[in-house]
């Protein structure tokens, strides 16, 4: 195998396992050939990672400057988030590259250099002549072929290829060129399906094209031996645009599993021919791909009239240039969507056909993702694509979720003493008593809490993106998240410890101290987490506080770019600030016009922390000109100071005159607090323990339109006070009394399953605050969460997946 270590060639033997080599060419002809291997890649190819390969005619012909820079760049990222290499293929001054550095990536979409496209015919011109050029399906097979990677994932004219170390080529493209209208007489046919039958190639692609003769492509494809495979519960041929072309095919899979035996039977039979996935348009595009299948009919139906379907070749760019003027450039989002869908599933195919090559047993869930501890391009640095839409996820396999939580997933292990022997925890000994082993971690449980209360409604459940290690902490987690039916597509692979937290309770199941490693959580970065953003396009993105400062900024400012609402989950008292690093950024915006942070859930140390911070070094928010002009929009006066002085005469509870007054909100200032952070903090949701949980919000002029609470006023007996502000803003503060406990085993994740209820709320109702009614079954729904929790071993209650064990939910 060649290599190339900047800029200059070895020659290395690289083998199969079975000791077959997988290079073409022998070790002496690779050496002298013009391939220079990326030292990334070749290490991958040694280590058995799957490696991506990604054609690059989509960045020299197939999209304007500077659209096709940035949709290189995000489809790297895409490849990376489902645990691949991405090996961008490219000729560079008459030298093959596999895997490019980002500058040459850059000039490859230069315009001004007009690089040449390269299919089989031109590559040895190219190479002679030291041109530049983007390399189509069939070039980029050839090349990956040379360079030993056997599993491949391409595009032709519009695509990215996926490569794993192996014996097959997965290839996962846009739009598979076919049989052009007329190609009888003019034999016009693309290069792509003869290439199919020289690489064992599973290509999966959105379809063909309708300018093309979709029937005789598939019967092409027949004669040439090629299985055709429709990706879905359908045998429907999808044709790009549109989720059925009118022609069926004979097979179909239902998930990536399924898709890789296939190319793993092909394998083992010594079969040469490829395969071809055809995966439908998603459905949020279906709609607007119909409007452009319906321009394309048009343009199809000119062709026929004005005579230009019989003039050959000609035929193709007319028909192309007519679509391209019907539709105005409109079809540009749904050509994105395709990529990045076809980029997905291709991913996920090539990770279960890894395994399977590799030899797993398929313990991990088969929507299990692992990926790479950093997300950087091949020059070493960390990228970010400013692209601004999705990635859609397979919408027959894994649906987009409205509900994105990003933190840490742990194993917890729980020690308690027996009642008997509580007193020996102060001694230097060990106590009896009971060790158990759980999941654990606040995101993680949060998910799971959302999970089971969306799946009891047979709604779609909540996204976990956390970072599991390679160990066996990591196994179990994985394997008991798939065993509550969670998504696991979200974990992210990393070379560090699993999260682990070792607690000690006493006989009551209060934590007495512990030890956390929760290293892994802090080694996260934000370009992992953003894939999974633009894939999904969440109406709530909750975040725990175990994040570190630098990867809650820049998750949070991608969410305010894209008016994502942000719920943010403190943790703990040290790491409820690790948020003000992100609000800071946003407050030098200077169009700011309402709070950064849509959603925070503090407990009351939490909540005086972080009002004590922000008043203090280095953060001094209060000092500044936004803060001032929203505390002097809301115009609280002695209305609103009466009416809150009422409000803390109330008992904590009716049921229970023992537990005391609200006074705390006054006497200890934590109406004011609160009052004080809504500039930041749209909405805050205070955990106080047994005294129940307080509400409160500012809602904007614009929503205090529409909102129930626009017709309501302060009333200090129904436990809530409300007040107009200057600019018709509205202010609420409402208290919900907390629920009676009995029997409570265990107050660890009480208040994950709390807000993770409440989450579950806003993925489907992200505007219940704005209704008293709605707020109401939120809050209560959540303190009957913590409750059960509460009341269970385990760190979130199995019960709260009985719908009927919350009465009435909010959902």
């Amino acid at each position: 195998m060649s290599v190339a270590r900047f800029g200059r060639v070895i020659s290395r033997s690289f083998a199969a396992p079975s000791g077959r080599r997988l290079s073409r060419l022998s070790a002496t002809e690779l050496s002298s050939a013009p391939i220079d291997i990326h030292p990334e890649v070749e290490e991958a190819l040694s280590s058995g990672k799957p490696v991506v390969s990604l054609e690059t005619t989509l960045i020299t012909h197939g999209l304007p400057h500077p659209t096709n820079l940035e949709t290189g760049l995000e489809l790297e990222q895409i490849v990376r988030s489902t645990g691949s290499i991405p090996a961008t293929i490219g000729v560079i001054d008459g030298r093959v590259k596999v895997g490019l550095e980002k500058q040459e990536l850059e000039r490859l979409a230069d315009p001004a250099r007009k690089s040449v496209k390269l299919s089989r015919r031109d590559i040895a011109p190219a190479l002679a002549l030291k041109a530049d050029g983007g390399t189509t399906c069939s070039a980029t097979l050839i090349f990956s072929t040379l360079a030993g990677i056997k599993v491949g994932y391409f595009l032709s004219d519009n695509g990215v290829r996926l490569c794993l170390p192996g014996d097959r080529f997965l290839q996962r493209e846009g739009v598979l060129g076919g049989v052009h209208r007329g190609g009888e007489t003019s034999l016009d046919i693309s290069a792509d399906l003869h290439e199919l039958t020289r690489c064992p190639v599973g290509l999966v692609s959105a379809g063909v094209k309708s300018i093309l003769d979709i029937g005789r492509t598939l019967e092409y494809l027949e004669t040439l031996g090629v299985p055709v495979v429709a990706y879905g519960d359908t045998c429907d041929f999808p044709a790009f645009f549109s989720r059925k072309s009118g022609f069926n095919v004979p097979w179909n899979v239902q998930d990536p599993l399924h898709a890789a035996k296939l190319l793993m039977s092909q394998h083992k039979l010594g079969l040469q021919n490829g395969a071809l996935f055809a995966v439908p348009i998603p459905h949020d595009y279906e709609e607007k791909g119909a409007e452009i299948q319906r321009l394309v009919e048009q343009a199809v139906a000119e062709s026929e009239a004005n005579g230009m379907s019989k003039r050959g070749k000609e035929v193709t760019p007319w028909l192309l240039a007519r679509v391209a003027e019907l539709t105005k450039g409109d079809s540009m989002a749904s050509n994105l969507a395709l990529l990045r869908n076809t980029a997905n599933v291709g991913g996920q195919i090539a990770v279960q056909y890894s395994k399977l090559a590799n030899g797993y047993d398929n313990s991990y869930s088969s929507s299990f993702t692992p990926q790479l501890t950093e997300s950087k391009d091949l020059t070493g640095s960390a990228s970010t694509s400013p692209m601004t839409s999705t990635a859609p996820l397979d919408d027959v396999t894994l649906p987009p979720a409205d509900l994105i939580i990003i933190g840490s997933a742990a194993v917890d292990i729980t020690a308690q003493a027996d009642p008997a022997n509580d007193s020996s925890l102060a001694k230097n000994s060990t106590a009896p008593g009971k060790v158990s082993l759980a999941l654990g971690g606040v995101a993680r449980n949060m998910a799971e809490a959302a999970h089971r209360i969306l799946t009891a409604q047979r709604l779609p459940t909540s996204l976990l993106v956390a970072p599991v290690g390679e160990d066996g902490f990591g196994k179990f987690l994985v394997d008991e998240m798939d065993k509550l039916g969670m998504r696991t597509d979200g974990l992210l692979k990393s070379d560090k410890r699993t999260a682990v937290c070792n607690m000690i309770l006493d006989s009551s199941g209060n934590l007495t101290g512990g030890v956390a490693d929760m290293e892994i959580t802090q080694t996260f970065v934000d370009e992992q987490i953003i894939p999974q953003l633009r894939r999904h396009i969440p109406k709530v993105v909750a975040i725990d506080g175990n994040l570190s400062p630098a990867v809650i900024k820049g998750v949070i400012s991608y969410c305010d770019k894209h008016h994502i609402r942000v719920f943010f989950e403190p943790t703990s008292v040290v790491k409820s600030t690790s948020i003000l690093a992100a609000i800071e950024t946003l407050l030098t915006k200077p169009d700011l016009s309402e709070p950064p942070i849509a959603f925070f859930s503090p407990n009351l140390l939490e909540l005086v922390h972080v009002y004590s911070s922000i008043q203090a070094e280095p953060w001094n928010f209060t000092s500044n000109s936004y803060w001032w002009s929203c505390i002097d929009s809301m115009g609280l006066g002695t209305a609103f100071r009466n009416d809150l002085e009422q409000l803390a005469r109330r008992n904590v509870t009716d049921l229970d005159v023992g537990k005391g007054t609200l006074s705390f909100l006054i006497d200890q200032g934590i109406a004011q607090m609160a009052i004080n952070l809504l500039p930041f903090f749209q909405h805050l949701v205070i955990k106080c323990g047994e005294r129940g949980a307080i509400c409160a919000m500012r809602i904007s002029a614009k929503d205090a339109a529409t909102s129930p609470w626009g017709r309501e006023r302060s009333n200090p007996l129904a436990r809530y006070v409300v007040a107009q502000g200057n600019n018709k803003e509205i202010i609420v503060l409402q208290h919900f009394p907390g629920l009676a406990v009995d029997n409570i085993a265990n107050v660890t994740g009480a208040g994950d399953s709390f807000v993770g209820a409440i989450l579950a709320s806003l993925s489907q109702n992200p505007d219940a605050f704005y209704n008293p009614k709605d707020l109401e079954q939120v809050i209560t729904t959540a303190q009957q969460a913590a409750v059960l929790t509460l009341q269970s071993d385990l760190a979130v209650s199995p019960l709260l997946s009985d719908a009927l064990k919350l009465q009435s939910s909010a959902i």
